[in-house]
């Protein structure tokens, strides 16, 4: 939400438009907007499993490289996605719809609050391809099951997939 609301303020005072008549180009824009996001994101990431491990004592079975690597992937998404919804809409507010429409459907559909197993078959259809649903699965399966990457890989290909489609969908709007 963060990303999507700075970029389309950014648009609303006319800065982007004095960025892209610089001589960048737009893939380079959305790099430059996402790097820090994703700086500040790994940050809290590696605070909370701190707090999980120490504090909560939560187990920890796997490699935290698969973690790492995941989680990286997973940021990439969502601030894509942010940046996608941001040279969709023309206010903050909208910016701000758009998240939320999002979000909530995540929330519900990726298995986070219900067994996913247990959702209707068109439920399961829209949540395969929500990205929180791989992610969730990714941790799942490091943390509490030791998964190496071999049976890993395809919820991975599926976040990479989900930022390349979403890449795309940006930077033809930009």
């Amino acid at each position: 939400m963060i990303t999507s609301m700075a970029m389309t303020r950014e648009r609303e005072k006319g800065n982007l438009e004095n960025i892209l008549a610089m001589p960048v180009k737009p893939f380079e824009v959305m790099v430059g907007k996402i790097a820090p996001y994703v700086l500040i994101g790994l940050i809290q990431t590696a605070i909370i499993l701190s707090a999980a491990s120490f504090l909560f004592e939560v187990p920890f079975l796997g490699s935290f490289m698969i973690l790492n690597s995941a989680i990286l992937i997973f940021l990439l998404a969502n601030l894509c996605l942010g940046f996608t919804f941001s040279t969709i809409a023309t206010t903050q507010m909208q910016a701000m719809q758009m998240t939320f429409f999002f979000f909530l459907p995540s929330l519900l559909l990726s298995g986070f609050m219900f067994p996913f197993r247990g959702m209707p078959q068109w439920a399961q259809l829209i949540g395969e391809m929500l990205p929180l649903t791989h992610f969730l699965r990714i941790v799942r399966g490091v943390m509490l099951k030791a998964a190496d990457f071999s049976h890993l890989a395809n919820e991975f290909y599926a976040l990479i997939g989900f930022i390349v489609l979403i890449g795309i969908v940006a930077i033809a709007k930009v």
